[in-house]
């Protein structure tokens, strides 16, 4: 029996599961809405504020998918709780970021031109006043926060001779020696 699939899930206080026909789940909460579509082997139930995920068989595909499932429910309802947040620093002499319109993140990283990325929806990004070195994306949904916050790492990822680029707030950056004189 798989050890993550076993565990229930608390639902907290205002937070709303609907679990329809062919297992399509949607969770509201205060911070948004989300809904998934999970496999239809798979057994669903809430009660008593708690969801648990079954399985009818151990069938290979139906174990990876047992834990799978529940993960996944998990991070729905802790996105509509709570929310997921990336931060990133950015490394180097004149790399900057900002904000246009609200929709567009535009980075400033050592090419001739600024890059520009389209912030998806239900994203925010913040950059803190007087300080256009950190980008702050932050969601409900796990998934598409981590790869937004992919997505702008890999503008300029950190190369290991000078450290410049941009990271994660948490990322440790191998620094490699550079040539040695004679």
């Amino acid at each position: 029996m798989s050890r993550v699939g076993r565990q229930t899930i608390q639902v907290p206080e205002g937070v709303q599961v609907n679990i329809n026909e062919n297992n399509f789940v949607v969770v509201k909460g205060p911070k948004g809405e989300l809904n998934f579509t999970f496999d239809n082997n798979i057994g669903i139930k809430l009660e008593n504020n708690e969801i648990s995920v079954t399985r009818p068989n151990d069938s290979l595909r139906l174990r990876s998918l047992h834990g799978t499932t529940r993960a996944l429910l998990n991070n729905m309802v802790i996105g509509v709780t709570s929310g997921y947040s990336k931060i990133l620093d950015i490394k180097g002499v004149g790399y900057r970021a900002l904000l246009k319109d609200e929709k567009t993140l535009v980075l400033n990283v050592g090419y001739s031109n600024p890059v520009e990325m389209v912030i998806p929806e239900g994203l925010t990004v913040e950059i803190p006043v007087n300080k256009n070195t950190e980008v702050q994306i932050m969601g409900a949904n796990k998934q598409i926060v981590g790869e937004f916050a992919a997505n702008v790492r890999k503008v300029r990822p950190p190369e290991p001779y000078l450290g410049k680029g941009i990271r994660y707030r948490d990322e440790k950056v191998r620094r490699k020696e550079g040539k040695t004189a004679k």
